[in-house]
């Protein structure tokens, strides 16, 4: 590993917006009183990278409470630092295997879930790793209040058609499905926004996948 991932490595685990894995699970069921200190709304960013869709919502939506989820701390240590330079208050990171959800937050605490540009896992035998698998979907199910809405945001065709298979096949409630995100009426402030690899999938032409669901 390298000195800057180990530096961050070391930095991460003194952020006071960052729980680490081994913090135990002191939030569970109770994020939003115990973590933020306010009774508003929750909001995962699963897979997030380096935060910047879940430091953004952050900036567009005050009223609420965003987690970014990932389980490399170096990723995480970008949004988490950037969230602390610029005094977002409503922004956390939790570093976990994203297998793990439900051991760290109570049913019906979650008001949406987020999923932007994960690893669509192509190979048929890695299917129960992607992030809108049958195993997944039916985790994040408990987790999410009634009428809870699921996005995913995609370059990736294949796993833009995978999923809408899955909505339909177990039968769930799709709200907005398109194709071409930025050729559609549905790219507002929210869904425009931009992580750094989504620009690179922009500049290469490629078209940008958008799903809507609830599981009522």
């Amino acid at each position: 590993m390298g000195k800057d991932k180990l530096r961050r490595f070391a930095e991460v685990s003194t952020f006071k917006n960052v729980v680490q894995m081994d913090a135990g699970k002191p939030f569970q069921g109770n994020w939003a009183n115990g973590f933020f200190a306010n009774d508003n709304p929750v909001v995962l960013e699963l897979a997030c990278g380096k935060g910047e869709y879940t430091v953004n919502l952050a900036r567009l939506f005050p009223e609420k409470n965003f987690i970014g989820i990932d389980y490399k701390g170096n990723r995480i240590w970008r949004g988490a630092k950037t969230a602390l330079e610029d005094n977002i208050h409503n922004v956390g990171f939790l570093r976990i295997q994203i297998e793990n959800l439900l051991d760290y937050f109570g049913p019906g605490e979650i008001d949406e879930i987020w999923i932007t540009f994960p690893d669509p896992q192509p190979q048929l035998s890695r299917e129960k790793k992607r992030l809108t698998s049958s195993r997944f979907l039916v985790m994040y199910h408990p987790l999410l209040k009634p009428g809870g809405i699921v996005h995913l945001k995609t370059d990736n065709d294949g796993l833009h058609a995978y999923t809408a298979d899955k909505i339909a096949e177990l039968g769930l409630k799709l709200h907005t499905r398109t194709e071409n995100l930025y050729q559609s009426p549905h790219a507002d402030e929210v869904l425009s926004i931009k992580t750094y690899y989504e620009k690179k999938y922009l500049k290469d032409n490629k078209n940008i996948n958008y799903l809507k669901f609830s599981f009522e």
